[in-house]
C-alpha cells in the first residue's frame, strides 16, 4: 500500500484519469476518496456513480442528465452526475459494466469535457477529475467485445492495482486495531484487542472478500464476542491439556481441525436458535445445503430436540426441530 501511495503522490496534481483495478473489498472507493482529498480538486464535490447498480437504460441519463420533455415523465430538466462533479472528482465505480452505447458518449466527454444532455441540442462543458474502478479484467473484456479499446486507453493513463488482503497480511494487525476502535465507538461497546494467537490465526485465512470481509468479522467480534471468530483458545486449551498429561502434543493440523469443528458447532447452534430450530431456515442463513447441515449436526453431536427452558413452559412444539 505504501508503494501505491508513492505512485499516486507523483500524479495527484495532474489532470489525468486514474484507473483503479482490484478485487471486490480491497478498498478501491476508499482509495478514490483518498486521491480526491489530496488533489487540487479537493475543494469540489466527490461524485460517485456505481455503474453496476444503475440499469443500462437509465445510466446515460444519470451520467449526463436530460432536458424537459426528453421522454415520458421528464417534467423538468435534470443535471447529470457529470454536471454535479464540476470542479471536483467524478468516480465511476465498476466502469466495466457500462453498455457500449454509453461508453461512446463517455469517451467523448473524456476527450474534451464536452457532452449533451438527453433531448438537448446545446453542447455542455464540465471539467472534473475522473477516477475509474473495476474488479474486471478490462483487457479480457476488450477481447470479448464488451469494452471499447479506445475508452480503455483513455482511462488507463495511470493504473493502480489494489492488493488483496492475502497479499498484505503484515497490515492485518494494524487494520484489526483500527477497525476495533471504529466499531467499538460505533456500537458503544468495549472489546479487548486481538491477542497474538488470534492475529496469527487470522493471517492464516484466505479472505476471499478481502478487507470488507475482514471488517465484517471485526464488527461481529465487537457485537458478539469471541464466538464471531475461530477462537484460538480452543486450540490452546487442547495443547495445554496434552502438555499437562505428559502425552505427545497433538499436531497443529489436528488442533486446527478440532477448533474448526467447535466453531461450526457454535454457529449451527446460534442459527438453529435464531430460527426456532427450523433446520431448513437455519441452512439458508448459514448458506449451506440442508443435507450438509444435517451432516454437520450429526458430526457436532447436536441433539434433535432442545431441552425445556427452566424459566418458562411454552408449548412443546416451539422446541421441536421442524422440517
Amino acid at each position: 500500500m505504501q508503494a501505491v501511495k508513492d505512485k499516486l503522490n507523483k500524479v495527484l496534481a495532474a489532470d489525468v484519469p486514474v484507473l483503479i483495478e482490484g478485487e471486490a473489498g480491497t478498498g478501491k472507493e476508499l482509495l478514490a476518496r483518498w486521491i480526491h482529498a489530496r488533489s487540487p480538486w479537493s475543494a469540489g464535490p466527490f461524485v460517485k456513480v456505481n455503474c453496476a447498480a444503475i440499469p443500462e437504460t437509465l445510466l446515460e441519463s444519470e451520467l449526463f442528465g436530460f432536458e424537459k420533455g426528453a421522454f415520458t415523465g421528464a417534467g423538468t430538466r435534470k443535471p447529470g452526475r457529470v454536471d454535479l462533479a464540476k470542479g471536483g472528482t467524478l468516480f465511476l465505480d465498476e466502469i466495466g459494466e457500462i453498455d457500449h452505447s454509453v461508453q461512446a458518449k463517455l469517451l467523448e466527454f473524456l476527450q474534451d469535457g464536452r457532452f449533451s444532455r438527453i433531448g438537448g441540442d446545446e453542447e455542455q462543458h464540465a471539467e472534473a477529475r475522473v477516477v475509474c474502478a473495476t474488479s474486471r479484467n478490462l483487457q479480457h473484456e476488450i477481447g470479448a467485445g464488451k469494452f471499447r479499446a479506445d475508452l480503455y486507453y483513455r482511462i488507463n493513463v495511470v493504473r493502480i492495482r489494489t492488493p488483496r488482503l492475502k497479499e498484505r497480511l503484515e497490515d492485518l494487525p494494524m487494520l484489526a486495531e483500527y477497525l476495533l476502535q471504529v466499531y467499538s465507538k460505533q456500537f458503544g461497546m468495549d472489546r479487548e484487542g486481538f491477542d497474538a494467537a488470534t492475529i496469527s490465526y487470522l493471517q492464516s485465512l484466505s479472505w476471499p472478500g478481502n478487507i470488507r470481509e475482514f471488517a465484517n468479522m471485526v464488527a461481529r467480534y465487537v457485537l458478539v464476542g469471541a464466538e464471531a471468530v475461530l477462537v484460538p483458545n480452543v486450540a490452546n486449551e487442547k495443547i495445554r491439556r496434552a502438555k499437562s498429561s505428559h502425552k505427545t502434543p497433538m499436531s497443529l493440523k489436528h488442533v486446527a481441525k478440532e477448533a474448526i469443528i467447535e466453531m461450526e458447532r457454535r454457529m449451527i447452534l446460534e442459527a438453529l436458535q435464531a430460527n426456532h430450530w427450523n433446520r431448513r431456515r437455519a441452512a439458508q442463513d448459514l448458506k449451506i445445503s440442508y443435507r450438509a447441515l444435517m451432516y454437520k449436526i450429526r458430526q457436532a453431536g447436536i441433539g434433535a430436540r432442545r431441552a425445556r427452558s427452566p424459566i418458562a413452559e411454552p408449548d412443546s412444539s416451539f422446541f421441536r426441530i421442524e422440517e
